[in-house]
């Protein structure tokens, strides 16, 4: 791999690292005085324009191999500063290396909600009541596990009388059902 294709390899992981894994001090001057220190700045910054717009064509469209291929030779016929057989081998590399981290980099920047990772139970029998006809009535202590898409864990207990533990069995037997009926 000769040293232009290992500078547009940097190039790439820069950008990546910046758009797609959460490393804001990647910045366009940084990528610029690392990677290309002495070429002029207007031709590296279209570069970097040039890259991270392939770069997002290819990340929208989660392009498979074919695809990419299909996609770089459209890139080298273009008219206007096309791509070179040199350039489209650092990209299909890029690729093959990145697709699944930035896949994954995605998904986890997506979930918008907090997720369920645990649930524990158990049986217990009241010690404590207001009324002398609710003590050793048994409910259950549910703890859940949750945690946010910033990977920040949180523990929710709470405690249910066997009225409500039926009537929040029922509501997910209902849950089940719908999901069954919408993946038939």
């Amino acid at each position: 791999m000769g040293d232009e294709s290992k500078k547009l390899l940097a190039l790439l992981n820069g950008i990546a690292r910046r758009t797609y894994y959460g490393e804001e001090d990647m910045t366009d001057d940084f990528l610029l005085s690392q990677i290309y220190p002495d070429s002029p700045k207007e031709e590296s910054s279209g570069l970097i324009t040039k890259c991270s717009g392939l770069l997002k064509n290819m990340v929208s469209a989660d392009m498979d191999f074919n695809q990419l291929d299909a996609f770089l030779v459209s890139q080298t016929k273009r008219r206007e500063n096309p791509l070179t057989e040199e350039q489209t081998q650092v990209f299909r590399k890029f690729w093959k290396n990145n697709k699944n981290k930035i896949h994954d980099s995605i998904i986890a920047k997506t979930k918008w909600n907090n997720s369920l990772q645990n649930v524990l139970w158990r049986i217990d029998l009241k010690a404590q009541a207001r009324n002398m006809e609710q003590m050793n009535e048994s409910s259950a202590i549910m703890e859940f596990q949750i945690n946010s898409p910033e990977n920040k864990s949180e523990v929710v207990r709470f405690e249910m009388d066997e009225t409500k533990l039926t009537e929040v069995l029922t509501q997910m037997k209902e849950i089940e059902t719908e999901i069954n009926n919408y993946c038939q």
